[in-house]
């Protein structure tokens, strides 16, 4: 690495706490966590403006209203299952920039007003320059009073909300703990640092690990001996008690969880022998994390797998397992392609072309269609009456 290409001050920092670590190590969750989230050098503090369709990555509200508008759509059929309650908490954990919020709220302002009337919108959100950028996007509901708020998840008391909690690409930013198989032995993966003329390099090795990994494929059932000699992948630990969290808070309604992932017997398989972790940087995707430190956005796969076994222990039923492509044609996709029309002048013919890539690019299943989607619930006895747990698909 450069010094032009990585954040310094970062990696002075992340040098530091290894110095100060025993062993002069830090697990590569810390490292990931220091690199992603460090409130004032970490990449979601300083390169907010780099996501979206010109920047470092761009998600599914990016390529317009129909994603949110569809998803709205889905949590009308939430909260009619619910029984229409006077009040219907939806709760958004990582909201980006907004967008979806604000493309949601406008829709069912228009579309569902009972269901606007009802609804207690909440944004929980770890990255400050992010509220930023959202409070000033959705101004307007904020200053509908009891409409829209912002919280930690801890601020949430438990058993409070009765309606959903709902995570776009949120899981698969939660900083992983790195194993490699070496010599028969289940190892974890440490980065150290040292100095150069070019400023700190970072390095890995190996040793005993500091967390339960052992536990987590207990929890999935797999025995990680089983995987091979050099076979390195990654475990979500914090995904575990992150659902926790989210369960104690649930009283009654659903938890909807969207990203790209696999069950455990395709996350943990041959083919994926170095893991799934990937870097994003001025839209490249790359495998290096030790690269543009604080300047690239770091993610890793979600195992649905570990997700579903923890809601079991937790007190949430699964209620089903798609994909994205699935839930969006459930909610009538295909009805909105099939409705564009040409236009008569030419900038209207371009803007029903672009509207019409963009809706196929939301399921296009070597894409953003083959994210998985995990509906969850507590409470609920009528929860099939969701058209999405009607499309049934194989394992993301």
């Amino acid at each position: 690495m450069t010094k032009d290409d990585t954040n310094q001050a970062l990696c002075h920092l992340i040098a530091r706490r290894i110095a100060g670590s025993p062993n002069g190590r830090i697990t590569f969750a810390e490292y990931m966590e220091l690199a992603l989230y460090d409130p004032e050098h970490g990449y979601y503090a300083t390169n907010v403006a780099n996501i979206g369709m010109h920047g470092d990555f761009f998600t599914s509200p990016h390529l317009g209203a129909d994603f949110g508008e569809l998803l709205g759509d889905l949590f009308v059929e939430m909260w009619q299952t619910l029984g229409e309650p006077a009040k219907f908490t939806l709760v958004e954990m990582g909201a980006g920039q907004g967008v979806l919020a604000a493309d949601l709220l406008t829709y069912v302002r228009r579309r569902h007003p009972g269901f606007f009337e009802a609804l207690e919108y909440t944004i929980v959100e770890k990255s400050a320059a992010l509220v930023v950028e959202q409070r000033q996007r959705l101004g307007s509901f904020a200053e509908q009073a009891g409409k829209l708020h912002w919280s930690t998840l801890a601020e949430i008391e438990p058993d409070s909300v009765r309606g959903c909690f709902f995570a776009n690409e949120l899981v698969d930013a939660f900083p992983v703990h790195q194993f490699v198989i070496a010599e028969g032995k289940l190892q974890e993966i440490y980065v150290t640092a040292r100095s150069t003329e070019n400023g700190t390099v970072f390095q890995e090795v190996s040793g005993e690990p500091s967390t339960p990994i052992a536990e987590f494929f207990e929890l999935v059932g797999l025995e990680p001996r089983t995987l091979g000699e050099g076979y390195r992948s990654e475990v979500n630990l914090l995904a575990l008690d992150w659902l926790e969290a989210v369960a104690q808070r649930l009283a009654h309604g659903y938890l909807l969880t969207i990203d790209y992932g696999h069950t455990t017997s395709q996350y943990y398989h041959p083919t994926r022998a170095k893991g799934t972790l990937q870097c994003y940087y001025q839209h490249t995707v790359h495998d290096d994390p030790y690269a543009h430190v604080g300047r690239q956005d770091l993610t890793a796969h979600v195992n649905f797998t570990a997700l579903e076994r923890q809601a079991e222990r937790c007190g949430l039923s699964n209620l089903g397992l798609t994909r994205q492509s699935l839930l969006l044609v459930a909610q009538g996709i295909a009805e909105r392609i099939a409705a564009l029309g040409t236009g008569s002048r030419p900038e209207q013919f371009m803007e029903t072309l672009r509207r019409r890539d963009a809706l196929h690019r939301l399921i296009d299943p070597q894409g953003l269609g083959n994210f998985g989607v995990l509906v969850q619930g507590k409470g609920l006895e009528t929860a099939l009456a969701l058209k999405v747990l009607s499309m049934t698909a194989s394992a993301p």
